[in-house]
């Protein structure tokens, strides 16, 4: 069987150490009892693992010649591999909208999309596992006041528990990557409302973080303009900076943000 060459433009680097990818394979096993969806299969060297557990496995892949490998080397999934691009997806029609868990070794350069998408189909994915590139997942896992915090870290935590299971070395890949990755699982945790609205939550998190030396007096400015009272600005929260805030702190703050732009009629485009 004719082995698939990676491709530059996909970002593909396939893992070739065997107790590393049934070590990531096995990640799955702490949300058991419902289906799999891989991403990126490539070669299958993590799918070999996966199809031997007791649930229903699916892969998505996008490169053709993947797919090709891949039926070939799994008849048996044939009818199970998907051969399309997983961020243009409905994730509602791959498990006729059940729940699933979510893994894979992860196409690093479009790792964050991934899960911003995970995001919106988070009531079907109550467990995320899987590789990417180490400095994305320091970021996921990153706690207030560590330097690593970010965006990622607010939106993830704000639904899920991150777990940072292990780091890989580059040397266990063809071609090897220029950095270390990591290995890491998010389980949906116990919130179903935020407190807050959600869209406006989001907005509020990015729009601080992309000023996020700066304090948040002068960050929300790109949401108000002008036009928010001195007072709003004045209260103590506005003195931090967003690395400062957990999770529950950024909800308060989007309830100040609504709750003034209420006051002042303005209408907040999210």
């Amino acid at each position: 069987m004719k082995s698939v060459r990676p491709k530059k433009n996909l970002g593909q680097h396939f893992l070739t150490d065997l107790g590393i990818a049934k070590a990531i394979a096995d990640t799955v096993d702490a949300c058991p009892d419902i289906p799999v969806l891989e991403i990126g299969p490539g070669m299958g060297v993590m799918t070999q693992f996966l199809v031997t557990k007791p649930r229903p496995v699916k892969a998505v892949e996008i490169d053709k010649e993947s797919v090709a490998y891949l039926n070939e080397k799994f008849p048996k999934l044939r009818e199970n591999i998907i051969g399309q691009d997983f961020l243009r997806m409905d994730l509602n029609e791959i498990f006729d909208g059940n729940q699933f868990v979510l893994t894979g070794n992860y196409p690093y350069d479009i790792s964050s999309q991934i899960f911003f998408k995970m995001l919106d189909y988070k009531e079907l994915i109550p467990c995320c596992t899987g590789m990417i590139q180490r400095e994305v997942a320091l970021r996921i896992a990153a706690a207030p006041g560590n330097k690593a915090y970010g965006i990622l870290s607010v939106l993830i935590q704000a639904w899920y528990d991150v777990e940072y299971l292990f780091t890989v070395d580059e040397t266990v890949f063809n071609p090897p990557p220029k950095v270390k990755s990591a290995v890491i699982r998010m389980t949906r945790n116990e919130v179903m409302d935020l407190g807050c609205d959600e869209r406006l939550f989001k907005r509020v998190v990015k729009t601080v973080f992309n000023q996020r030396r700066k304090m948040l007096r002068v960050s929300l400015r790109q949401i108000f303009g002008g036009s928010a009272s001195p007072e709003f600005y004045a209260q103590d929260i506005m003195t931090k900076r967003p690395e400062q805030l957990s999770v529950q702190q950024f909800v308060e703050l989007t309830n100040m943000v609504a709750e003034e732009a209420q006051k002042i009629r303005k209408d907040i485009v999210i």
